[in-house]
């Protein structure tokens, strides 16, 4: 059973039926805050798709402006700008299509805005039963999931996504053959992207419960660096398939510097491990 932190019966329990209609309020609220979520980014449709999903395609993006004035600094220019809109046509083959799509990605948009809320309605739901050291630490772990989420679909929206996308539209195998892409098509790789390298920057997180358990331990990746830096070098050169330095190390850095931290919190795990064991 949980415990009800009561003011004026603080070890009052909560029956069964009692913790499921809490819960019944909180997921309420929960599917409130996505339905509102979604529903400004329906009637906000065209600024949210021209300029946010369809944006990694406009020469004014953001990146696209940084490689520019960064090429012009070091005499990159030519092979780093992209000084142009990129010539891509979205083709919808359904009828209604248009339609299922905005609301099926006005949901989607509508729960990723609103998971640090869903989370925290999660976390009000639990709390009651922990202790005040207890809820502090796990409103950090909250806290630290879902920043490192958001800034691994941050990452992959400003530089992996534009950099697959241009190479997608631009490669060619003959120039009998024509790319043109279907909604769905781009709509789903863009999103499959930002959920996986979300996940992605979720290995400190990961490499923080495996430690705390015993399973992974600072000495093992310390060992295992070489091959990570491969490893990684790999996937950047897959993901960025520029064939110049510069743009590889633009996506490899931040993931070694993961790789790292994720080294850092291993350790600390480690040393309170063995100061426990000791004492």
């Amino acid at each position: 059973m949980f415990l009800k932190r009561d003011p004026n019966n603080p070890e009052a329990e909560m029956g069964f039926f009692d913790h499921v209609e809490a819960l019944r309020w909180h997921l309420l609220r929960s599917a409130i805050a996505v339905v509102v979520c979604a529903s400004l980014v329906g009637i906000f449709y065209d600024f949210v798709f021209e300029k946010i999903i369809l944006g990694v395609c406009s020469k004014d993006f953001p990146t696209y402006k940084l490689l520019c004035i960064v090429g012009e600094k070091f005499n990159l220019r030519e092979s780093i700008c992209i000084d142009h809109d990129i010539p891509i046509t979205l083709q919808n083959l359904t009828m209604f299509g248009q339609i299922t799509l905005l609301i099926q990605y006005s949901l989607i948009l509508g729960l990723v805005i609103a998971f640090p809320y869903i989370i925290f309605e999660l976390w009000r739901f639990v709390a009651p039963a922990l202790s005040e050291e207890s809820q502090r630490k796990t409103s950090l772990i909250i806290l630290a999931c879902s920043s490192f989420f958001f800034i691994g679909v941050a990452f992959c929206y400003f530089v992996i996504v534009p950099f697959s996308v241009n190479f997608a539209v631009t490669f060619s195998i003959s120039d009998k053959i024509k790319n043109d892409f279907t909604i769905d098509s781009y709509i789903d790789f863009f999103t499959v992207m930002l959920l996986a390298i979300g996940a992605v920057f979720e290995l400190p997180m990961i490499v923080y419960f495996l430690s705390r358990i015993g399973i992974l331990g600072a000495e093992v990746m310390k060992k295992a660096r070489r091959y990570a830096i491969v490893i990684i070098l790999i996937v950047a050169g897959m993901i960025t398939p520029s064939p110049d330095m510069f743009t590889q190390c633009l996506v490899a850095v931040p993931i070694y510097i993961l790789y790292e931290l994720s080294i850092f919190i291993a350790e600390r795990n480690d040393r309170k491990r063995n100061e426990a064991l000791i004492a």
